[in-house]
């Protein structure tokens, strides 16, 4: 099982998982909150038949990273990324992020540039600011990420057990494009995750990534459920054009904040024609 040492704390490294599979064109999978590498169990052989190389990471505090008691913020987050591309020695890459992970892609290219980046795609993601302020009132109400904190602290086996629900919207796909098994394994990755960790990256979710998200100049795809319950397509992938010029966007009809697993034929698709 192949790490990057990426830091200390105390006694302990700072460990990052990753695994790479193939050959040709780098295509770099980023997860969303609250899984891991594996969420791309769709997306992977469907890459790899395509030719591509296909590297997935598991951010730290989760998936089988180091679960250290801080730097759950985007700046350490990018960090960890580059660490990552470095050590690999990355060139001509694309970036594929869900949910979360738009916080690396906006982060990362606001930060290092474009030089190594060919493409890059958004699913579902947090970008381009989520949270209500006065100059941007298509966010959310602060009070959201106060209560969603609130409810990981006070029980979060609890709080998961309904964000998995609500992820894949199991009242609509249960058993049509979604098994109970896959939810429960998803349900399994989540509470495996750093508790520190759950409740620190929700406060991420409200990063004003606007300025970052207008210094990307490569082709750019947004993908984006217009019924997702946890990242709402109005306050996220329908502003992306406005900050990324010349950006892709797919609406997935009734697609919910996990449409990689349950509209992945859909998503496949929108992501090979993309890639050429």
């Amino acid at each position: 099982m192949p790490f990057i040492n990426v830091g200390k704390e105390n006694s302990g490294e700072i460990k990052i998982h990753y695994e790479d599979y193939g050959k040709g064109q780098p295509v770099i999978l980023i997860h969303g909150y609250p899984l891991s590498g594996r969420a791309w169990e769709k997306q992977i052989p469907v890459l790899l038949d395509a030719g591509y190389r296909v590297i997935t990471y598991d951010r730290r505090g989760f998936g089988n990273s180091s679960q250290p008691w801080t730097g759950y913020d985007p700046e350490t987050f990018t960090d960890d990324l580059h660490k990552l591309v470095t050590q690999l020695d990355l060139h001509n890459f694309v970036f594929v992020g869900h949910s979360m992970a738009g916080e690396e892609l906006a982060h990362y290219i606001g930060k290092y540039g474009t030089k190594d980046v060919n493409k890059v795609v958004f699913i579902s993601a947090v970008t381009p600011f989520l949270r209500k302020t006065e100059d941007n009132p298509e966010g959310l109400d602060n009070s959201l990420f106060k209560e969603l904190k609130n409810a990981i602290t006070e029980d979060r086996p609890a709080f998961m057990t309904k964000f998995c629900q609500d992820f894949y919207n199991m009242d609509v796909f249960k058993d049509k494009r979604i098994s109970e098994q896959a939810y429960q394994a998803t349900w399994n990755t989540a509470i495996e995750a750093s508790p520190k960790g759950s409740i620190e990256c929700i406060e991420t979710w409200g990063t004003d990534f606007r300025e970052d998200l207008k210094r990307i100049d490569i082709p750019t795809l947004v993908i984006h459920g217009d019924q997702d319950r946890i990242v709402p397509f109005p306050n996220s992938g329908k502003r992306m054009p406005e900050y990324v010029k010349g950006s892709q966007l797919k609406v997935i009809k009734d697609g919910p904040h996990g449409i990689a697993w349950t509209h992945a034929e859909e998503v496949n698709k929108d992501l090979l024609d993309f890639l050429g």
